[in-house]
């Protein structure tokens, strides 16, 4: 990924397709929300529940856009899901600060 991101999306998109989820859960705040497929998951046990829930998926990023305070990172992300791979889903990195997301919305 590009330098010009923020370290801490560069690290999300580095753990995120890995299995160390401890490394994982520790780039969200303690009242992190995600937003995933229209659901809400706030805190960051409702959080770990639903990264349980989704495949560990690959990330090849298209494009960066600042937007607000936030960024919108735009993948095509390959898994072992129904209709893999999907282009085009937005990553909206809401609210950041330098060692934690704290807010994340997911969409197409």
């Amino acid at each position: 990924m590009t330098t010009t991101a923020p370290r801490i999306v560069r690290r999300y998109f580095e753990l995120a397709p890995t299995p160390d989820s401890e490394r994982y859960f520790a780039l969200f705040a303690d009242d992190a929300v995600v937003e995933d497929e229209g659901k809400e998951y706030v805190g960051i046990d409702a959080i770990r529940a639903w990264r349980t829930e989704v495949p560990l998926v690959q990330y090849t990023i298209t494009g960066l856009e600042p937007v607000g305070e936030g960024l919108v990172v735009t993948c095509t992300v390959a898994g072992d899901f129904p209709g893999s791979p999907v282009a085009g889903l937005k990553f909206h990195f809401e609210a950041i600060d330098e060692d934690h997301v704290k807010i994340l919305r997911i969409r197409p």
